[in-house]
């Protein structure tokens, strides 16, 4: 099935949507631990829409994307969802951070 510009354009628009629908319905899950899995988290979705901007000349600070991720200012967030990771929570980070080339 060919899929024109305007149609995927529209169907990646809904699923990012629904990504971002779920990690806020879902503040239990703690970025680390979704670093420690697959390579990005909330903060990486964050800086990714604010570079997505950019790329269209449009000006959009750090904290403005996480505020339209998270749903809320980000201090708001993490007072009251994050919490202090664990020493497991740590090494299973570094090793990620290795795996996955984060920087």
């Amino acid at each position: 099935m060919d899929i024109d510009d305007k149609t995927r354009t529209e169907l990646e628009a809904a699923a990012f949507r629904r990504l971002v629908e779920h990690f806020r319905a879902h503040p239990e899950v703690q970025n680390i631990d979704l670093m420690t899995l697959s390579g990005f988290c909330r903060n990486c979705l964050s800086k990714w829409y604010k570079a997505a901007a950019e790329e269209r000349g449009l000006e959009l600070d750090y904290d403005r994307a996480r505020e339209i991720v998270y749903g809320m200012p980000y201090a708001e967030y993490k007072a009251k969802y994050q919490t202090e990771a664990s020493e497991a929570q740590k090494a299973a980070y570094k090793e990620a951070h290795t795996r996955f080339g984060l920087d």
